[in-house]
């Protein structure tokens, strides 16, 4: 990792910005090193995922990578994968399930680190908040008819459905993402990362 990322990352490790907000405390979890081809932007890490600091730990990260049809050794290694999340630190819980990122990371540190990262060549976008701050009025009214028109973001961002096991039925009722919409992030994932 070069110095200034290496500082930075630091940085980021080290933010209490939102400290007083976040039920069990800071504990930025990301990875990204320069040579890194491929962003993941998702929500923000779970309960599972804080408490081990590794990022996509859980069912839903099964997926993704399924997804992506890559192993954990290709997933975890952040001079191919980024992974910097809408919100670095988990947020709490809410009526419905956990509340939404901190609003405070993306503006703070998204531009900083991701400049420090020049080879990446595609970013999925998973998620409705990724998807808001990253395409803005380019989205379109839902995110199901946004990851339908995934081809008109291309090729700097590819929007996602969020792979988390409650997303079972929109899965269900939507059957092209994974007949379209999966077998071509497999073909891009493999022509960025082994051709």
């Amino acid at each position: 990792m070069n110095n200034e990322l290496e500082r930075l990352s630091k940085e980021i490790r080290a933010c209490e910005v939102c400290k007083k907000d976040l039920p069990l405390g800071p504990n930025p979890v990301f990875r990204i090193k320069e040579t890194a081809r491929i962003n993941i932007i998702g929500q923000a890490p779970g309960t599972k995922v804080h408490a081990s600091g590794v990022p996509w730990d859980d069912a839903s990260g099964r997926r993704l990578r399924e997804w992506m049809g890559v192993d954990p050794e290709i997933f975890y290694d952040a001079t191919k994968i980024a992974i910097v999340p809408m919100g670095f630190c988990y947020p709490g819980k809410g009526k419905s399930g956990d509340l939404p990122p901190r609003p405070e990371c993306a503006p703070l540190w998204h531009k900083p680190l991701l400049n420090k990262a020049p080879e990446i060549q595609l970013t999925l976008l998973i998620g409705a908040y990724a998807q808001a701050y990253y395409l803005g009025d380019r989205r379109k009214e839902t995110l199901t008819e946004t990851v339908k028109a995934f081809e008109e973001y291309l090729p700097e961002y590819l929007p996602l459905v969020h792979p988390s096991p409650r997303n079972q039925i929109w899965l269900k009722k939507n059957g092209w993402f994974e007949e379209e919409v999966v077998p071509f992030l497999q073909q891009r994932i493999k022509l960025l990362l082994f051709e």
